[in-house]
């Protein structure tokens, strides 16, 4: 019986043991040891692709105040404290706007022709009034136009416009691209834009197209200006909808939104593909008449004024009170499903914590994921997060001098490359030696930055206000030249590989930054470079 009960208690003893042995592995767990399992559980029993099922598939484009963005929150939210995080939740900031919902758009050919029209319709724009079904008309303002000018064009078509589809604007001609921008970016141009002692300054990881600068004329409206007397003349003149040309190739829209977020303000509106509105321009301009028929029904959200972040934590041990945090920008547009911008930077953060969660990392400090609301529209989410819970360098809050770094990413779906930190060289040579060991993974880097200036994305947001914001390079893959705001930012485009990559790197640079003796070393008093000139 004694041989039995004590063979009882060393089972019980075994049991304990691997309960509590990833808890004991990692309290006690060399670097490389820790690094070896986050890569182990990165590679092998990955969440991101399923978490990003969640939030394109099921819950769809999330424009801020919408319920689709609200939705989406709560799933991520409760997700994460599924995970074991002490923590799920959404913080409440005030966007200022009624959400918008799309319910319905359908557009048609009658006359010449039948056909079905391809388009998004602009966020923020109001119904039509039932089916409408009518002629199509063209409009071309005269370029940059003084007061005169414009008031004259308004008086010489306003009768041809009244109850008619509009479409403003000559086509956009899109050359054939015969040199297609890389997917990845070449080892030796990241070696030198990562080589902290031959720094140059760094654009953004892609670069919109722009149109080619118009001269100024004396007496010249502004663009502003224009857009803001087009929308009155087209809602005096009882235009039944507005077509604005997408102007980009194979069927690309990108739809933004009614600048002033009022629906009472504009017509219903459309951004069309470039393909379709160059058609029914062409044929309007020789005379043909072109009869059409939409459909659209939207909805404002008057709960939409208010917004939300997500929060999900991983409580610290002995320095508790301090924190890192990881993120991006939860909220996208509404032509696609917001996979590249940015539901999988959301994957891949949440990923990255959870990694060390089940591994059985104790922080130190306290890990925390936020999903931010309201990027689109002006990083008006982490703004407001930053200025409730740290306040600025020159107003600094009691959690201040407790941050320890923000890590963000939000280029699509390429694996990161590099970083760049507000900061001294110190916290970024810190960066770059826990990031070290990935090289086989394609990193390349970390370099410090001393700009304070807010755009871009919500790394800008703590750097604006003198803390350490970390930025990410990625490879673009096809996000600047075909997903970044457009219909075809989907599930399909993602590249999973280089997703899981990413996340095992963040989650080991959190690891270390959440398990030092030190935070990450900030500007010493008197060398806090000074915030931007604020805007007009």
């Amino acid at each position: 019986m004694k041989r039995i009960s004590t063979f009882k208690h060393f089972a019980a003893l075994l049991l304990i043991v691997s309960i509590f042995a990833p808890s004991a592995l990692f309290a006690q767990a060399s670097r490389d040891e820790v690094y070896a399992a986050i890569r182990k559980e990165g590679m092998e029993r990955s969440t991101i692709m399923n978490s990003l099922h969640f939030l394109t598939d099921l819950y769809g484009p999330r424009l801020t105040g919408s319920p689709n963005h609200v939705n989406s929150a709560r799933w991520a939210a409760r997700e994460m404290l599924n995970w074991g995080f002490d923590k799920g939740e959404l913080e409440p900031w005030q966007f200022g706007h009624p959400g918008w919902v799309l319910e319905r758009a359908v557009g048609l050919m009658q006359r010449p022709v039948q056909d079905t029209l391809t388009f998004e319709v602009l966020a923020w724009t109001p119904s039509t009034k039932g089916v409408v079904i009518t002629e199509a008309v063209n409009m071309v303002l005269p370029d940059r136009p003084t007061q005169e000018e414009l008031t004259t064009y308004f008086e010489s078509v306003k009768d041809k416009v009244n109850g008619k589809v509009v479409l403003v604007g000559k086509p956009g001609v899109i050359p054939v691209n015969f040199n297609p921008p890389a997917k990845r970016i070449s080892d030796d141009v990241l070696q030198r834009r990562f080589d902290p002692n031959n720094q140059q300054p760094q654009g953004p990881p892609f670069t919109p197209s722009q149109q080619p600068a118009t001269p100024a004329k004396p007496d010249a409206l502004t663009g502003a200006q224009v857009s803001e007397q087009l929308d009155a003349f087209l809602v005096a003149n009882n235009v039944a909808v507005r077509v604005n040309d997408a102007g980009r190739e194979h069927g690309q829209i990108r739809a933004f939104n009614n600048r002033t977020f009022d629906v009472n303000k504009v017509v219903p509106t459309v951004v069309m593909r470039n393909e379709d509105y160059g058609r029914i321009y062409r044929l309007v301009e020789r005379n043909t008449p072109v009869r059409l028929e939409f459909d659209i029904r939207t909805r404002s959200v008057p709960d939409g004024v208010t917004s939300y972040n997500v929060i999900g934590e991983i409580a610290g041990t002995d320095k508790k009170d301090e924190v890192i945090m990881l993120g991006g920008h939860l909220d996208s547009w509404h032509a696609a499903t917001g996979a590249t911008d940015n539901a999988i930077g959301c994957a891949v953060m949440m990923e990255a914590a959870r990694i060390l969660k089940a591994i059985g990392v104790k922080p130190r400090r306290t890990i925390r994921v936020a999903l931010w609301g309201g990027e689109e529209q002006g990083l008006l989410g982490s703004q407001a997060y930053v200025k409730r819970h740290f306040g600025s360098a020159e107003n600094p809050g009691p959690d201040f001098s407790k941050f320890g770094g923000y890590f963000n990413i939000d280029s699509g779906t390429g694996k990161i490359r590099g970083m760049t930190v507000f900061g001294p060289p110190e916290a970024a040579a810190i960066l770059r030696e826990a990031t070290a060991p990935f090289a086989d993974y394609g990193f390349m880097g970390v370099i410090a930055t001393t700009s304070r200036n807010l755009g871009g994305t919500d790394h800008t947001s703590f750097n604006n206000a003198g803390l350490p914001g970390i930025g990410v390079q990625q490879d673009p893959i096809e996000y600047g030249s075909h997903t970044w705001h457009t219909n075809l930012d989907t599930y399909e485009r993602i590249i999973e590989d280089d997703a899981k990559k990413s996340a095992i790197i963040f989650a080991a640079a959190v690891y270390v930054l959440a398990m030092r003796d030190d935070l990450l070393p900030r500007f010493k008093a008197g060398e806090m470079p000074p915030p931007p000139a604020a805007r007009n």
